[in-house]
């Protein structure tokens, strides 16, 4: 008699709360582990369902396709995913063709405004520029040789 108080006191109601604990705490952090935001997405459609048929109340179509969308969110990302990658393409292909745009530009630019250069001479085999003649006497023209006003270099 004894060892039945015992069991029924002490030993069931230990055993109940253990498995409690089980499942109440340690199988639903398990589960909220394993819980991912496509999971609760795909029985969020089936969680309105439940609660529209348990009211009787008639659900709208854009409703449904929300559900539907929500069902099938990976295709729907996917789909996203290639229409936004293809417009990353498109501008990449833009900017490219501006960037050759404009290095041309500047090349021709460059190549028609040239600035002339004091550091370029002239090649030696060229042609010398002709002095001007002067109105002066000859014997002016000697004396201003000698200064170098039209000497040969």
């Amino acid at each position: 008699m004894q060892n039945w108080w015992r069991r029924w006191s002490y030993e069931i109601p230990l055993a109940i709360g253990d498995a409690l604990r089980d499942v109440l705490v340690v199988q639903f952090a398990a589960l909220l582990d394993r819980l991912t935001w496509r999971k609760v997405a795909t029985l969020l459609p089936l969680a309105v369902l439940l609660i529209a048929y348990y009211h009787s109340v008639p659900l709208p179509p854009a409703l449904m396709l929300v559900g539907d969308l929500l069902a099938y969110i990976d295709i729907f990302s996917v789909v996203l995913m290639l229409s936004i990658l293809s417009r990353a393409a498109t501008i990449a292909f833009l900017v490219k063709q501006a960037a050759a745009r404009a290095a041309a530009l500047l090349a021709r630019l460059r190549t028609s405004v040239q600035r002339i250069d004091a550091r370029h001479r002239r090649d030696a085999g060229s042609a010398r520029r002709p002095c001007r003649k002067s109105d002066r006497s000859e014997d002016d023209r000697d004396f201003g040789a000698a200064w170098g006003q039209c000497a040969i270099a």
